[in-house]
């Protein structure tokens, strides 16, 4: 698919059009809940790895919900007068919704794939055809200007976003749009920008027949669009992908290296008022002979926390391999193909890059005059989204923590998190376990070993009596001295606090 062959899209200037589209596409109940129920959750899962045909053996009947699924998520061409029965067909094509396909049948121009909000809304996310679903399940397209729909990518952006009432939000990079509409639901102003002005006319569809407020859409690249305008809350998923050359606009940075990433990082700050918040997906380097964490740790603008998170990591063989598969490279001429690999490892090894982390990077603009918090970590395991409430609370424990010293811990009241749960480690039959973990069934699920005083005192902790009262209390039943266990037992409550097993009472 080149750029030229790219299908014009559907106006955005009917909103009357656009109304009845998004009532004859409900009416069909062609939505999230509808497509499970008519497709089942093998052909429905199968959607998301851009494999279509269980889809296809699930629609062979007649019904309104069949008609569109073959017609917007299967891109397959439909006969007239059966569309004619459910859409607004001749409106549809005087629109551009819909071309007309040989004698009698019409076929979609983009791909419409219901999408379930949060609260469960039912959202309608626009892309060009047959590029629903891109990243790491590969699109195969090799159109520098296509446009993607929702991906794990988006989908993971959208999950760990803080989603607190705010009056601006910036949405850069937007592709089709996913990130505004989910912005729509608590932002008063939503701002969405891209390089790619067939992106921002995708946002303009997403957003309209799915029946939210517009967004104010500018053209260009990182923050040139919006000069030094600053915003409470600003979300990309910008195009990461660290590649020789940038042949792909919505993957491609067109930076060297992880330059693209880093410059978006550095300047979000400038861009923040106090207390918002910036969250991205990345990638960046490991360079042989430098941490990673400290690369990072550098990115960070000047008087922003930050918590970020490396959820993966991958040679360069790998990546490379990834990559050349999402655009179909592997199903071009073999020597063809092998060109492009080697130049992505030419690449690599000039600038001494042995592998590729993945991760989110979320800022927060700090107040005036404190010192600000960097956390950088790896953490692969499993997690349960969405997280925004658990990131929003990573920087509400950092706060109390700022605020209360060793003596303040122990006067305060605490309460243990909850679904958290206590394993204990050792031989069997042994009087005492070799160590004790807690456990956490929420969010990030995190994991931590305690010792025998470190567990007694969050199984104790309900709220009711202040940190030194329950050590002293422990002090007496294990027969330590009361000063000593105060003096050592406080790092040890600020790692709980800051881990997330305990939460500080208001009483």
């Amino acid at each position: 698919m080149s750029s030229s062959s790219l299908s014009k899209l559907p106006s955005t200037d009917r909103d009357d059009v656009t109304a009845r589209l998004r009532e004859s596409l409900l009416g069909a109940e062609f939505t999230a809940d509808g497509l499970l129920e008519l497709l089942g959750a093998p052909a429905y899962a199968a959607l998301a790895r851009s494999e279509t045909v269980p889809a296809l053996r699930a629609t062979r009947g007649d019904s309104p919900l069949e008609t569109l699924v073959r017609l917007f998520l299967l891109q397959q061409p439909v006969e007239h007068a059966r569309v004619a029965a459910v859409l607004p067909v001749d409106t549809c094509l005087e629109s551009g919704w819909l071309t007309r396909a040989g004698d009698d049948e019409v076929a979609a121009t983009v791909d419409v794939r219901p999408y379930g909000g949060p609260d469960g809304e039912d959202w309608f996310i626009v892309s060009d055809l047959g590029c629903a679903v891109g990243g790491a399940g590969g699109i195969g397209s090799r159109a520098e200007g296509v446009v993607l729909g929702v991906g794990g990518a988006s989908t993971t952006l959208s999950g760990i976003t803080v989603r607190t009432p705010v009056e601006s939000a910036l949405d850069l990079g937007t592709g089709s749009g996913i990130q505004a509409l989910h912005a729509t639901r608590h932002a008063t102003r939503v701002v969405a920008t891209d390089l790619n002005p067939r992106a921002l006319h995708f946002t303009a569809l997403t957003l309209a027949l799915s029946g939210t407020s517009a967004a104010v859409l500018h053209e260009g690249s990182l923050f040139e669009p919006v000069g030094d305008q600053t915003y409470d809350l600003i979300v990309s998923n910008p195009p990461f992908v660290i590649s020789p050359g940038a042949r792909l606009t919505y993957r491609d940075g067109g930076m060297s290296g992880d330059d693209l990433c880093r410059t978006l990082v550095q300047e979000a700050g400038a861009r923040l008022n106090e207390g918002g918040y910036a969250q991205f997906l990345a990638n960046w380097q490991h360079v042989e002979g430098e941490e990673w964490t400290d690369r990072l740790r550098s990115w960070v603008p000047r008087g922003c926390d930050a918590w970020i998170v490396q959820r993966e990591v991958q040679d360069i063989t790998q990546y490379a391999e990834l990559w050349l598969r999402d655009a179909g490279d592997h199903r071009t001429d073999p020597a063809e193909y092998a060109a492009l690999y080697d130049a992505w490892l030419d690449e690599f090894e000039a600038r001494k890059v042995r592998g590729v982390g993945f991760g989110w990077i979320t800022l927060r603009k700090a107040p005036e005059g404190v010192e600000p918090s960097i956390t950088v970590e790896e953490w692969p395991h499993s997690v349960e989204q969405p997280l925004g409430d658990t990131v929003r609370a990573h920087f509400d424990r950092l706060d109390y923590l700022r605020t209360h010293d060793d003596a303040a811990l122990l006067g305060a009241h605490f309460k243990l998190a909850g679904e958290v749960v206590q394993e204990q480690v050792g031989l069997p039959g042994a009087e005492d376990p070799e160590h004790v973990v807690l456990r956490q069934h929420r969010g990030m699920r995190r994991a931590t070993k305690v010792d025998t005083i470190g567990a007694g005192f969050a199984g104790v902790c309900d709220g009711t009596l202040s940190a030194g009262r329950i050590l002293d209390a422990i002090a007496q039943l294990v027969g330590e001295d009361p000063v000593l266990l105060r003096d050592r037992t406080p790092a040890q409550i600020r790692m709980l606090v800051e881990q997330g097993f305990l939460e500080p009472a208001h009483v």
